[in-house]
């Protein structure tokens, strides 16, 4: 008797749309059926997942997202067969529309992409961590050791004390993102944010559970939810956490700092706990992420 497949729990997918008021549903389908096709191989596992997750929203989407999906699967030779002949009647059927996305390569804007994963659940949100390493989409550059290990050092002692608005500005200035986006992320309910932005910065698994127990007081209240971050966090790998960095920065960019106001911030650290907490983190440089040439140049240089 063969054993069933652990599969994760898809019936809601096909819920995703009208939330608040914007359907995403064909965001999803695209994203996905991006991420499938990026990759040379899938596991029977893979191949069911995606098959089943297009067939619940191939019929719930426009005519002109049918026609993007249909034409990305007929240049892919491993694409499912049922899944390739549900599409076939829209090649045939439909006049495919002149889709072009010169500025972004046929990716989805980042806003798009933001949003897409903060309207997900926890499953869809782990499914999109999982396939992001095969995406055309370019991670962020690695956070040099030394400003990720005093980072860190900030973020933990920012959540031991309760902190959450010195550890939004900790997140703003590491990963060079806007303010209102790092509150969204240690604010956010079910808490792959955070482990995204751990992922991203190196920060261990025991301490990456003592920031979630104390930050996120919905976390905190469940054994289980902690265990399943925990997981998570051994899961993906640095890639895919850089390259939702880069969406995040790309959809909500750092606000820049003027000369003035950075240079009186250059602080002399002491380890205490309570130079920690009060004095101020010093500015990072980094140049202003400009999506359009990001991916552009990515994928000239990987061609």
């Amino acid at each position: 008797m063969s054993k069933a497949l652990n599969l994760p729990n898809l019936n809601g997918l096909v819920e995703l749309g009208h939330r608040e008021g914007v359907d995403i549903r064909p965001t999803l389908l695209r994203v996905m059926t991006d991420l499938y096709v990026q990759k040379a191989q899938h596991s029977h596992q893979e191949e069911q997942q995606f098959t089943e997750l297009a067939l619940r929203l191939i019929d719930l989407v426009d005519a002109k997202t049918r026609a993007i999906v249909a034409d990305k699967i007929a240049g892919c030779p491993t694409a499912p067969a049922a899944v390739r002949h549900r599409l076939l009647k829209e090649l045939i059927s439909l006049k495919a529309p002149e889709v072009t996305h010169p500025k972004t390569g046929g990716t989805a804007p980042a806003d798009e992409l933001s949003e897409l994963f903060f309207a997900s659940s926890a499953e869809e949100r782990r499914l999109i961590l999982l396939n992001l390493p095969y995406a055309l989409l370019p991670p962020a550059d690695p956070i040099a050791p030394a400003i990720a290990r005093e980072s860190i050092h900030r973020l933990e002692a920012a959540a031991l004390g309760h902190n959450s608005e010195l550890f939004a500005r900790e997140l703003e200035r590491v990963l060079a993102i806007s303010r209102a986006q790092a509150r969204r992320i240690y604010e956010d309910e079910l808490g792959e944010p955070i482990v995204v932005a751990a992922v991203a910065l190196g920060i261990p698994a025991m301490m990456l559970q003592r920031i979630l127990l104390c930050l996120s007081p919905a976390i905190s209240q469940s054994v289980q939810r902690v265990y399943e971050l925990a997981l998570l966090h051994e899961e993906i790998k640095p890639d895919a956490a850089l390259r939702l960095v880069a969406i995040w920065r790309a959809s909500h960019p750092a606000e820049a700092k003027s000369p003035t106001r950075t240079a009186a911030h250059q602080p002399h650290y002491s380890r205490d706990e309570k130079s920690e907490r009060s004095t101020p983190a010093l500015p990072v440089t980094r140049s202003k992420v400009a999506w359009d040439e990001f991916v552009q140049s990515y994928k000239t240089e990987s061609a």
